[in-house]
């Protein structure tokens, strides 16, 4: 494929505007009017577009307008939707742009998105994020990306959203460490909502147990925030889907059973995020996944 690489990009599009896409877009917007260009904003719901122009100053557009853009953003739920995007898009591309993909895809269909792309031009990049809705709000995330280096490189500055970025190896890396960093995070919260229902049991008071967990070797992410946070306040605000997570760590083991390894707890992990997502609703935030461990003790972690 022999279509320059762009290395400028006035026109900017981003796909997908969900609770961490809105906000992600929105630094694209004010990154390019600091820059004079403009940034694209489309969602399959259109109303939703429009309150991200009227509150960003980007520009409401359609799928076959965003996809002429210089660099497209995705941020979709699945791997399938991304394709379902790229049928859709065939004949608007650009040649010489580049795509980036924020959506916490599958490694196996990486290589498929790119090759597709490539005839078209168009670059691909695997470039799922960390750090949730208040990173995103912020502007620090973490990005993963998987791909060529000097094509991350000519988008690195472009990523107004992008606390950290790094490449983490060829087409499809991203995906994978994706997927691995949300199954760790599967299993810390799962670990730590079974330790806490034992101390609700015994009659322990959670949150001075937290405060002791939190500064000793127990502590993590969850402990920290999101039990804290969500549980034990009851709120559960949906930001990242417990179907999602259930999704996630699937990939996780996908990616241990294609390379014939022993993953035993994220196998089991998998399989109760799968029961968690049917018995208390995908739609659920992710850490309602604990009300299920609190319905099998018979206790509320509160």
């Amino acid at each position: 494929m022999d279509t320059p690489l762009t290395t400028t990009f006035p026109t900017t599009a981003f796909l997908g505007l969900g609770a961490m896409g809105f906000p992600m877009a929105g630094h694209l917007a004010a990154r390019s009017r600091e820059t004079g260009g403009r940034t694209l904003v489309w969602n399959r719901t259109p109303a939703r577009a429009a309150a991200h122009a009227a509150e960003f100053g980007s520009v409401a557009a359609t799928l076959e307008e965003a996809a002429g853009a210089d660099l497209i953003v995705s941020c979709l739920p699945t791997s399938a939707e991304v394709d379902g995007v790229l049928d859709a898009v065939r004949g608007h591309l650009k040649p010489g742009s580049v795509w980036v993909d924020c959506t916490s895809g599958h490694p196996d269909a990486a290589p498929e998105q790119r090759a597709r792309l490539l005839e078209a031009g168009v670059r691909f990049l695997d470039a799922p994020v960390s750090g949730g809705t208040v990173a995103a709000k912020a502007g620090t995330l973490t990005v993963m990306v998987g791909g060529p280096a000097q094509e991350i490189e000519a988008v690195r500055p472009h990523l107004a959203f992008a606390g950290k970025l790094v490449r983490v190896g060829d087409t499809g890396a991203g995906f994978a460490v994706k997927a691995v960093n949300n199954a760790l995070l599967a299993v810390n919260l799962w670990a730590a909502g079974e330790g806490l229902a034992i101390l609700g049991l015994r009659g322990v008071e959670l949150g001075a147990a937290l405060d002791v967990i939190n500064a000793s070797s127990g502590r993590s992410n969850t402990t920290e925030n999101l039990i804290p946070q969500r549980v034990l306040t009851r709120q559960f605000p949906a930001t990242f889907g417990l179907g999602l997570l259930a999704k996630d760590a699937g990939i996780a083991l996908d990616l241990a059973e294609q390379a014939r390894g022993s993953a035993p707890v994220i196998a089991q992990v998998t399989a109760l995020y799968r029961a968690a997502s049917r018995v208390i609703g995908a739609q659920e935030d992710h850490t309602a996944a604990l009300k299920l461990i609190e319905q099998w003790n018979g206790v509320e972690l509160k």
